[in-house]
């Protein structure tokens, strides 16, 4: 890939990812096959003029080596050094960008209960410290390829030309060319125009249909706003928490759906891909879940805590969006979730709810906000789509009409 367009993208995630200010301190978190690109990363950061740049390295194969000779008892160990180093993040809200190159597939074959249980114990022990900096840190999370990732996406191509074919996919729905800062501005201003008329029409219910069965229906929050695009602190730091984005979301009133959903993509979800499910919701809760492949890591994941088998987003996705139309299948959530319409099962957004920064984790669950340790959006959207709102006076107007925006 040419570096000058390695570097514009770089120069996207400081400037709009995580838009690095003076005096900042900056973590990046990411893969030991990144390491040239990140590079570029960090120098974009200090040109922005950030204090400090921290880079994580971690790597699949090594993670997979710790599940196959670790054992579950010491796996579940959450050491003090991990909760050190989120005592500092509360104390210091360093700006986060998550650079993704995950192979999809790293651990096919590990024992499902194994990743669940130990995912589930450093989920609990860090959750406390995530609350207290949950929209008060600027956060992005955007992609590299890797060779297994690439190979995945662009089955039998030889590893060089997949890696320069995802990188090229990669850019191009991020909207890197050339003028990327720019198209980023004009992208926020279009998203920021569909969450005003989506909060202007004060919507009580959607209910979705499409043709491979869904059939489902969901009660939004009283004030709770749409967003998408650029987000904000709490101290109002703007910064893009998702490079790529498509959605407009908001978290629904937990416990109030009703229905049936089928997955339209694979969901990659610890290290495996679940692949050809549906979610059956009853009371607002997945009482039931069958899936083709990975049927059992999928009912694990709803049964990891009390608000993992409930909702905490629904999400607004055109299905003519430039991921969808790149017609590619990415078999990564921060791209397959920017193709279609999706759902997250898990913990909801504070910062929709009104008055939202100053509300305590109670005091937003008293006004119907899902929470939980997981947050595991999964695609529903189709070529045939309807979605009707009604809101709370009662009116119905359509919102989506054959995958697309209707409003």
């Amino acid at each position: 890939m040419e570096l000058e367009r390695l570097r514009e993208y770089a120069e996207l995630l400081a400037k709009k990812g995580i838009n690095v200010l003076p005096g900042e301190e900056v973590w990046i978190n990411c893969g030991l096959d990144q390491v040239e690109f990140v590079r570029l990363v960090v120098e974009e950061c200090y040109k922005a003029g950030a204090k400090k740049v921290r880079v994580d390295f971690s790597d699949n194969k090594i993670s997979r080596l710790h599940y196959e000779h670790m054992s579950l008892k010491e796996l579940c160990k959450v050491p003090e050094y991990t909760i050190s180093e989120y005592k500092y993040m509360v104390k210091h809200l360093p700006s986060i960008l998550h650079i993704v190159s995950d192979d999809p597939d790293a651990f096919k074959g590990i024992k499902q209960s194994i990743l669940s249980k130990s995912s589930m114990k450093l989920r609990k022990k860090i959750k406390p410290y995530r609350d207290l900096i949950d929209g008060k840190y600027k956060w992005c999370i955007a992609a590299v390829p890797s060779k297994e990732w690439a190979r995945i996406v662009f089955k039998g191509k030889e590893d060089d030309e997949a890696v320069e074919l995802l990188w090229n996919a990669i850019l191009s729905t991020s909207r890197v060319d050339g003028h990327a800062v720019e198209n980023w501005e004009k992208h926020n201003r279009n998203l920021l125009d569909h969450c005003n008329k989506l909060n202007s029409l004060d919507l009580q219910y959607l209910e979705y249909k499409a043709s491979n069965g869904t059939n489902f229906k969901v009660e939004l929050i009283k004030g709770a706003r749409w967003g998408g695009g650029a987000e904000y602190t709490d101290d109002k730091r703007i910064y893009n928490p998702n490079i790529p984005s498509e959605e407009v979301f908001t978290s629904p009133l937990a416990g109030s759906c009703e229905g049936i959903v089928y997955a339209s993509k694979p969901l990659s979800y610890n290290g495996q891909l679940i692949e050809g499910f549906s979610v059956r919701f009853e009371n607002g809760r997945a009482v039931e879940v069958k899936a083709k492949k990975n049927q059992k890591l999928l009912e694990q994941m709803i049964a990891m805590d009390e608000g993992a088998a409930q909702l905490g987003e629904v999400a607004l996705v055109p299905y003519d969006s430039p991921i969808q139309n790149s017609g590619i299948l990415f078999y990564e959530t921060l791209f397959d979730e920017n193709a279609a319409c999706h759902l997250a099962l898990g913990h909801g957004f504070k910062e929709l709810l009104p008055n939202g920064a100053s509300l305590t984790n109670e005091e937003a669950k008293e006004l119907g906000l899902n929470d939980s340790m997981i947050h595991v959006d999964f695609m529903i959207g189709t070529k045939d789509l309807e979605i009707i709102g009604t809101s709370f006076d009662g009116k119905k107007t359509a919102i989506f009409k054959d995958g697309n925006w209707a409003i």
